[in-house]
């Protein structure tokens, strides 16, 4: 059974850089047409696809964030990582890491909360 585990700082300046990593156990991040995902839920909004990384190493990004983002991932610790750039209060949220299969999400981490504030 595949888990998901978010790590990262609660708590980041703005203008500064959000950094978070999944840690994945149960399945190797490099199976096959397997995608993880970063999706986050603002406070009192829906959740918003942030972007993803494929079993091969292809990155996928919402157009509206691609700017500022950057997915990456290391084998050897089989995580994959979120860098989020320039944050405002607007990016303040709960962070979720995903497995996908057939672009759905089946399978994610309990979540982390990242407030953006000085």
């Amino acid at each position: 059974q595949v888990q998901l585990q978010e790590s990262g700082p609660g708590l980041v300046k703005p203008s500064q850089t959000l950094s978070l990593s999944c840690t994945v156990s149960g399945e190797s991040i490099t199976t096959s047409y397997r995608a993880w995902s970063w999706i986050r839920q603002p406070p009192g909004k829906g959740l918003e696809w942030v972007g993803a990384i494929g079993y091969d190493g292809s990155t996928y990004y919402s157009p509206s964030l691609k700017s500022r983002t950057s997915i990456s991932r290391d084998t050897s610790k089989n995580q994959f990582s979120l860098q989020l750039s320039s944050v405002t209060p607007e990016d303040t949220a709960v962070y979720y890491c995903t497995k996908d299969e057939d672009y759905t999400s089946t399978d994610w981490g309990q979540g982390t909360q990242v407030t953006v504030s000085s």
